[in-house]
């Protein structure tokens, strides 16, 4: 990879064997690594057994959760806030492990839409809840700083399935608890349809 990289550097006009740049390659090598380890995650092995039999069926939300991650289209990145919620059937994940399987599907290249359904996917699959909910708000540089250059433009997209894919107040009261940080106008507490709803049943 270092390699490849010096080639890219060199093919951008620039001296790989500059001070400045002589051990860039082997600090980009380090950080696409990092950028892209969830290729390498196991899901059960980051849930290490942390599900739970537990007489509970309200919403359980885990909003505000920090992810980066590189769009496959320009390897440049996306980052932003993820909110989870799901209503329990018969267990329930350990908060922290949410936060994981959002680092796990984000650390990959990605789109947004198949990031957010990915997150859903997972956590339904795990424990079978009566709904789940995943809206993820993120700025693109691919947007921002090349493209369009709208450099205060939000992408925002949901996955809903059960209770709150077919229950409108469930699915308000779930929306109004999240609070948009891209403050839509009319959103959340107006209207769903500001959303790009991926992942139905």
């Amino acid at each position: 990879m270092q390699e490849l990289i010096t080639r890219l550097l060199a093919e951008l006009g620039e001296d790989p064997g500059r001070e400045g740049l002589r051990d860039t390659p082997k600090r980009v090598e380090k950080a696409l690594q990092f950028l892209t380890s969830g290729y390498d995650a196991d899901i059960d092995t980051v849930l290490n057994n942390a599900l739970f039999t537990v007489d509970y069926s309200e919403m359980v939300i885990v909003k505000d959760i920090d992810f980066y991650s590189l769009c496959e289209h320009h390897l440049l990145p996306f980052f932003g806030k993820c909110h989870v919620a799901y209503i329990p059937s018969t267990k329930v994940i350990g908060l922290s492990k949410i936060p994981r399987i959002v680092d796990v599907f984000s650390r990959r290249l990605q789109v947004q839409e198949r990031l957010t359904n990915q997150i859903a996917d997972t956590i339904r699959d795990k424990i079978t809840p009566l709904g789940v909910a995943v809206v993820m708000e993120a700025t693109h540089l691919c947007m921002s700083m090349r493209g369009v250059e709208k450099q205060n433009s939000f992408a925002v997209t949901s996955a809903m399935s059960g209770a709150f894919r077919d229950n409108a107040r469930t699915r308000m009261e779930f929306l109004e608890l999240i609070k948009l940080h891209s403050a839509i106008p009319g959103f959340p507490s107006t209207s769903a349809a500001g959303l790009a709803c991926v992942g139905e049943d």
